[in-house]
């Protein structure tokens, strides 16, 4: 078989936008995060609509599938919840000896990273870096910049995410902006 045929799923290497088929995309509001934020009182003042982030994200095969891969994007905008920054929900995955990269394309942001023993540490992110997130590692990203925050990332599609163990016990450590310095708290 000599044939050579169009691919469908595109990826702007700049924007980070996906188009084709077998592309998804999820938004997250203030409205939706509720108690995912130090100060939920200051959550409930803002504009409930207020969008906080989006995923787009590619999956060719059936999720769960072992051996494959799935890719996506994140986009955070810029803002704080009672001094702390905006930042995705963050999980651990359902199959926990699976790893992750991340890269940066657009903005200022950190990684937050938390293992299993719930010892925390945090990594810069800026267009052009590169991050491993080993197994066993939960994993959130705050926007610390004025821009919103681009990100891209690729993940086996078997992982799966365990969001429970972080709506139920939360991060060990939090990212405030004190004095206009990121800055991570243990809580």
């Amino acid at each position: 078989m000599n044939t050579i045929t169009d691919h469908t799923t595109q990826f702007n290497i700049t924007g980070g936008e996906l188009t084709g088929d077998n592309v998804i995309e999820s938004h997250k509001t203030i409205g939706q995060l509720h108690n995912m934020f130090a100060d939920e009182a200051a959550r409930q003042k803002m504009d409930q609509s207020q969008q906080v982030y989006r995923v787009q994200a590619y999956l060719p095969v059936p999720d769960g599938t072992t051996a494959g891969l799935f890719f996506g994007t994140t986009w955070i905008q810029p803002g704080t919840v009672g001094g702390e920054y905006f930042m995705t929900h963050g999980h651990f995955h359902q199959l926990a000896d699976r790893g992750e990269y991340y890269w940066g394309l657009k903005g200022k942001g950190v990684l937050i990273l938390m293992d299993e023993q719930r010892n925390g540490r945090a990594e810069q992110m800026y267009p052009g870096s590169l991050h491993y997130i080993p197994a066993y590692t939960a994993h959130r990203v705050a926007n610390t910049g004025d821009e919103e925050l681009v990100f891209s990332a690729c993940w086996p599609s078997d992982a799966g995410h365990n969001y429970d163990e972080i709506k139920k016990n939360g991060f060990s450590k939090r990212l405030f902006n004190r004095n206009g310095v990121p800055t991570l708290e243990d809580i």
